[in-house]
């Protein structure tokens, strides 16, 4: 296997092979990337050639000081971002009072594979959707999420916490339905 550094050299030049070489060992996991944020596999797909073409535009500018997946993992995630701030208007929820805690036993979370999961987070409406992503599979806080999607902190908080609660019911409502007729039958 070549050296991802001779590769990313060689993709600097123009050399087609090589970003054919490159997009192959990071196209399957950044689609994972873009489907987590877009609205089903087509928007991924967009997203997913978008951000490559912004990669291999701006490839001359990685300085090759930190993981280059991670370079290109936050390309997709911005190419990802400015679709959706240009589909979709924010608002803040106001009354965080209004939601209460739904609990979720360890037992329910552990049935839910990852397919699941990312089926569950796909329909939360977009705004939960981007900021739960953002705080959860990014690692960004809430002060960072606001000035990526143009919110205030306080709307990133109330969406992210809206969002857990619609992921909380949805799995209640598809494993705590079983578990309850389970239940019924011993």
């Amino acid at each position: 296997m070549e050296d991802l550094k001779n590769i990313i050299k060689e993709c600097t030049s123009g050399n087609a092979r090589a970003q054919e070489k490159l997009y192959r060992m990071f196209a399957p996991k950044m689609f994972g990337v873009c489907l987590r944020y877009a609205k089903d596999r087509t928007e991924a797909e967009d997203n997913l050639q978008e951000g490559f073409v912004k990669v291999f535009s701006n490839i001359a500018s990685f300085r090759h000081e930190g993981s280059f997946e991670g370079w290109v993992r936050r390309i997709m995630v911005n190419v990802s971002l400015s679709k959706f701030r240009k589909q979709h208007v924010l608002y803040p929820v106001k009354d965080m009072g209004q939601y209460d805690s739904v609990q979720v036993s360890d037992d329910i979370l552990a049935k839910i594979g990852a397919e699941d999961l990312l089926g569950l987070i796909q329909q939360l409406p977009p705004r939960y959707r981007m900021v739960f992503n953002l705080f959860v599979m990014e690692g960004l806080n809430h002060q960072e999420i606001g000035e990526e999607m143009n919110i205030s902190v306080g709307t990133s908080k109330s969406n992210l916490a809206r969002a857990r609660d619609i992921l909380k019911r949805k799995v209640l409502e598809l494993y705590g339905e079983v578990e309850s007729n389970a239940n019924l039958l011993a």
